[in-house]
């Protein structure tokens, strides 16, 4: 049996949740398992939000809690990989150097730390207040406007500073 509630907060936001998650982990699968588990975590407890206008930021916020709890558990149990193997770097040809493209801003984005990648992505992709960031992810508002002037300018160095052709 099906919950048409629950199915229509899962297609109103989970692109978006989908979206944060990669950001945060830098992983298709991870991402991925992040959505799901704040959608389980929505199923079991959502009906215990008080405010029903806060799902979206209840969702966020979830989200960004298990990310947390998983990076926490990661930092005391490494995976450790046998044998890995390392492929070059392909070479750049001229044209692409010329424009920016998402690759590179992925991953200028995924050097900075956490804190400053999540603001950036939940301000400028997700579209959330600076209010709602603040809530999201537990800190105050001061807070939240730092951190995205201090990402801003880190994402900047970082794409000026990126080296147009793959080292050898």
């Amino acid at each position: 049996m099906s919950d048409p509630e629950f199915e229509q907060l899962v297609t109103c936001y989970y692109r978006d949740l989908y979206r944060f998650g990669f950001s945060l982990t830098g992983s298709e699968a991870d991402a991925g398992d992040l959505t799901q588990e704040t959608f389980y975590i929505w199923a079991r407890k959502g009906r215990e939000l008080r405010k029903p206008g806060s799902v979206k930021t209840w969702l966020f916020t979830t989200l960004h809690r298990e990310f947390l709890k998983i990076r926490r558990r990661q930092k005391r149990f490494p995976h450790e990989t046998i044998n890995e193997t390392v492929h070059p770097l392909p070479h750049v040809p001229a044209v692409c150097i010329e424009r920016l493209d998402v690759q590179t801003l992925l991953r200028s984005l995924g050097e900075l730390d956490e804190a400053h990648r999540a603001v950036l992505v939940l301000y400028y992709l997700e579209d959330l207040s600076y209010k709602e960031i603040a809530e999201v992810l537990a800190v105050p508002l001061g807070t939240v406007q730092s951190r995205i002037a201090r990402a801003k300018a880190q994402l900047l160095r970082s794409l000026t500073d990126t080296p147009l052709t793959p080292e050898k």
